[in-house]
């Protein structure tokens, strides 16, 4: 950043914060979206910063990807040192955000084998006279009327219920992918809940990976976010994925895995939740298990071949290959799953069927992969990254990017384990980290995983395992930042009666600042409420002068 633009930045700088008595100590923006990959981050980081400290912010809170920090080239250190400058000119404290485990892109990077692993176990397989061992596949797990080539009338055969044949889903024989039918959705407001689905209950074998594909199309569809596909159990959904359709028109071929944990049923759903317009085609609808897809390889993922009858445990690289996945990628499961290749010479012979386990990857939403908290080798990356973040940044507070732990307790490092307590225990592990490097630093935390009235809870998402309880297990000098949508009164209380200090992390992309005020009101009876927090995910500033604002009025 020049010196002259800078020059111009502060000049800009409102008087009235300097002679005002601040309202908080902690008066912090958020600021999210950027990863100092081009010249251009510098400059709207900057912009926005002047902004802040412009409006009364002290604090900038950055991700920038500062868990990665032996993997980043020399122009990441120059953008960053730029954003440095500008924020001590600013006087503008920047504070890292590191260490996630949820969305565990920084450990990921370092080693992608430490995603939490979900278990196949003694899924059956044959050896060909090519050596190689196959995936047998399982007759009785399948979709019936996949094609939605069976019907009379408006109503489709083999489905357990599809939301108001003839008024809201209609047979198509003019609009189809493949075949001479095809499934439409439509009308959705002539549903109380502007829902347009299909569901069938499908059998599946326990601890097994499933691929479900779909070709979808929509045109107009309102909200752009109305469509899903789940797959549900009596407590849980197994695939928590989002699909954004776009609304040209287009067919579009949607594919993604599950795991059936110990369910042996599973109920497929697809269609439209809350829908206002459009209309939705759905047709080719399929589901198959595949072998080891995104296979792990770590301590606490191991491969097992056994024989048939479970007699006899064969030996990596003696009897069979080691197994991986050249081809790795959990945002991908549209390819074949990898071999398993039986060496010559080793006890496994051809036409003999055999028992495989292994552990594979998957991705939640569209783009979260877990890392497993159990596995040691994730605490040696937290410790040297930890030593270069006090090198390079020298930070005097730290957040700690520990939100929406949506899987664990599945892989042989954290099976077992209290949940809750293994939790708590990687979080203080990092802020030991932190301050190993960089003494007397506070560290802050993202509430949720650590509030019994948001996520610390049992049956959570895809989590083996109950997370309550983890609140007990983390240091008393962490500043817990409350976050969420709507004012959470019960979270703030809870946090401010077990004697944490608590940063109002708030705002969430609103057109309005209501939520705020009901915060601010929430907080203002409440001890250890050290500050707030402007905190956009999609890059919303618009109202940052005005949320400053508020919190000048407010004291």
């Amino acid at each position: 950043m020049h010196a002259r633009l800078l020059a111009l930045l502060l000049a800009g700088l409102s008087l009235p914060w300097l002679t005002t008595a601040a309202p908080y100590d902690d008066r912090f923006v958020w600021v999210f979206g950027w990863n100092l990959s081009r010249d251009t981050d510098v400059t709207e980081v900057t912009n926005l910063l002047s902004t802040a400290a412009r409006h009364g912010c002290n604090g900038a809170v950055v991700s920038f990807g500062m868990d990665t920090l032996c993997k980043r080239p020399p122009e990441y250190f120059q953008r960053l040192g730029e954003v440095q400058k500008a924020c001590q000119q600013l006087q503008l404290e920047m504070i890292p955000a590191v260490f996630s485990v949820g969305y565990g892109g920084g450990a990921l990077a370092h080693d992608r084998n430490l995603a939490e692993g979900l278990p196949v176990v003694d899924a059956p397989f044959v050896v060909a006279s090519n050596g190689v061992a196959s995936l047998e596949q399982d007759p009785s797990v399948r979709l019936q009327n996949g094609g939605f080539e069976a019907f009379k009338e408006n109503r489709f055969q083999g489905y357990n219920f599809h939301d108001q044949p003839g008024a809201v889903s209609f047979v198509d024989t003019q609009v189809c992918h493949s075949g001479t039918a095809a499934l439409r959705l439509e009308n959705f407001t002539a549903n109380p809940h502007g829902h347009g689905r299909v569901m069938q209950e499908v059998r599946v074998r326990p601890r097994r990976c499933y691929r479900v594909t779909l070709w979808a199309r929509a045109e107009g569809l309102q909200p752009a976010n109305a469509f899903q596909i789940s797959v549900l159990t009596s407590n849980r959904s197994l695939a928590p994925r989002s699909f954004t359709l776009s609304s040209s028109g287009q067919w579009e071929k949607l594919v993604f895995v599950f795991n059936s944990l110990m369910f042996d049923r599973v109920r497929i759903y697809a269609g439209v939740w809350g829908g206002k317009a459009g209309r939705l085609w759905l047709d080719d609808w399929s589901i198959e298990e595949v072998g080891p897809l995104n296979v792990l390889r770590r301590p606490g993922t191991p491969v097992q071949v056994r024989s048939a009858d479970a007699s006899v445990t064969y030996k990596e690289g003696v009897d069979y290959e080691p197994l991986t996945d050249p081809a790795y990628n959990p945002y991908r499961a549209d390819r074949p799953s990898p071999a398993l290749k039986i060496r010559r010479g080793g006890a496994i012979k051809e036409g003999q069927h055999l028992l495989v386990s292994w552990y594979h990857s998957m991705v939640i939403h569209e783009s979260q992969v877990t890392v497993c908290m159990g596995e040691p080798a994730l605490y040696e990356i937290f410790d040297h990254e930890a030593r270069l973040l006090a090198e390079r940044v020298r930070p005097r507070r730290v957040m700690l990017n520990m939100d929406e732990v949506r899987l664990g307790g599945s892989c042989q490092a954290c099976r077992g384990h209290n949940m809750g307590a293994l939790l708590g225990q990687c979080v203080t592990r990092q802020a030991e980290a932190i301050r190993r490097y960089s003494p007397g630093a506070q560290v802050y935390v993202w509430s949720d995983m650590f509030d019994p009235h948001h996520n610390a809870r049992p049956d959570y998402y895809l989590v083996e395992g109950d997370f309550t309880g983890s609140w007990q297990h983390i240091p008393r000098d962490l500043t817990i930042a409350v976050w969420g949508g709507e004012p959470r009164e019960k979270s703030l209380r809870f946090f401010a009666e077990g004697g944490w200090r608590t940063l109002v992390a708030c705002y969430y992309d609103a057109n309005d600042l209501e939520e705020v005020k009901g915060w601010l009101s929430a907080a203002r009876p409440l001890s250890g409420v050290v500050g707030f927090m402007y905190t956009p995910w999609q890059k919303k500033y618009a109202l940052l002068p005005a949320f400053a604002e508020l919190l000048r009025q407010s004291r």
